[in-house]
């Protein structure tokens, strides 16, 4: 038995609760967690913004060491340190075989599964996408784990699983920021202060962080921001200001929220990019007049988990790491155990501080 994060229920508040691991079963690994990211996906997971089918145990972004493998998998073994995959691609369907693996129609497929039944009474425990990190030790397919990256250490090594992949390839692979552009990031959460970070890397001239708490500006600004706005009704008007009256090259949204889209796009300049990484519900709404998508000849994209493959890109992401470009304490601003993550959600709620990470 290992301790786990349950949700009982959409809208419920978490449990910690002992549940039961099988065995791996052929294809799967078993996982001891080192560390599990909080992110806002699993917030979003848990109030029903997203849908997971429930009891589950969520947590997507984590890294551990393999205790256990099943029957044909050959290429880990016990005592392999490894990062999480939640949205592992399948290969075969249109999106893969177009290279967007990000995009695989089959990479939560394994979420619907149960994966792990409670102790107390035998309930059905299925794994939020995929992983159920928020947990003590979990069983996964050999396809959800990458290994981990030499010279990073583990507990830090969880975060590449989401908000880093996720902010690094929104910065370059969605918008590609090139050298000397400017970029606006609205958000100061895990993955904002990862796309900041991304910003620096990529050689922007100027980096503008938003976020409606002004608390954030030093933690923005070693992220890499040379400006930091607070929020308001004339952030765009601010930015502009900041850039010459053309607004930004690039702005990355990485709250989920209409009214930070619609002034994501309203900072930037004519001909610029926008791009949306974060999770909004259904109820929100963007609105945009023809006349304005004619006139400011802008490019609004999605970005899903940073348009990256992870077996490409942790192995840069490492790079960055070891050549002290990317400081991944740098997003962390609370360690926690179990019991601290319902704490954590409503630190994000009230848009306080970067990433809570569990740490086993």
């Amino acid at each position: 038995m290992v301790r786990a994060a349950v949700l009982p229920a959409v809208g419920a508040p978490l449990e910690i609760a002992e549940i039961d691991l099988p065995d791996p079963g052929p294809g799967q690994v078993r996982v001891r967690l080192a560390a599990a990211g909080v992110c806002h996906s699993d917030l979003s997971l848990s109030d029903g913004t997203m849908r997971v089918p429930v009891p589950a145990v969520l947590g997507h972004e984590g890294a551990g060491t393999v205790v256990a493998v099943g029957e044909g998998v050959t290429h880990l073994a016990p005592g392999t340190d490894v990062v999480l995959n939640w949205a592992p691609s399948c290969g075969g369907c249109h999106a893969c075989s177009l290279g967007e693996v990000w995009l695989c129609a089959n990479a939560l497929n394994g979420a619907a599964d149960v994966y792990a039944r409670r102790a107390s009474d035998g309930t059905d425990l299925h794994p939020g996408l995929n992983v159920a990190a928020f947990a003590e030790e979990t069983v996964v397919s050999a396809n959800c784990v990458l290994p981990a990256p030499d010279g990073v250490p583990l507990t830090d090594a969880a975060l590449l699983g989401c908000a880093v992949l996720t902010g690094y390839g929104a910065v370059h692979h969605s918008a590609r920021v090139r050298q000397g552009e400017t970029v606006a990031v609205y958000g100061v959460g895990g993955v904002g202060l990862a796309a900041l970070q991304a910003a620096r890397i990529a050689g922007a001239s100027k980096i503008v962080a938003v976020d409606v708490s002004p608390a954030k500006e030093e933690l923005a600004r070693g992220a890499g921001a040379t400006d930091y706005v607070v929020a308001s009704d004339t952030t765009a008007r601010e930015i502009r200001a900041l850039t010459g009256k053309q607004g930004v090259d690039v702005a990355v949204e990485c709250v989920g929220r209409a009214a930070a889209i619609r002034t994501a796009w309203d900072s930037t300049r004519r001909g610029g990019r926008t791009t949306v990484v974060g999770i909004g519900g259904k109820d929100q709404q963007v609105t945009f007049n023809a006349l304005e998508l004619f006139h400011w000849g802008r490019t609004l994209a999605g970005c899903v988990y940073g348009n990256c493959d992870p077996a490409r890109d942790l192995p840069v992401l490492a790079q960055h790491v070891r050549a002290g470009r990317l400081d991944l304490g740098a997003l962390v601003t609370e360690r926690i155990g179990l019991e601290g993550i319902p704490a954590a959600f409503e630190n994000m709620l009230a848009g306080k501080g970067g990433r809570a990470l569990v740490v086993f």
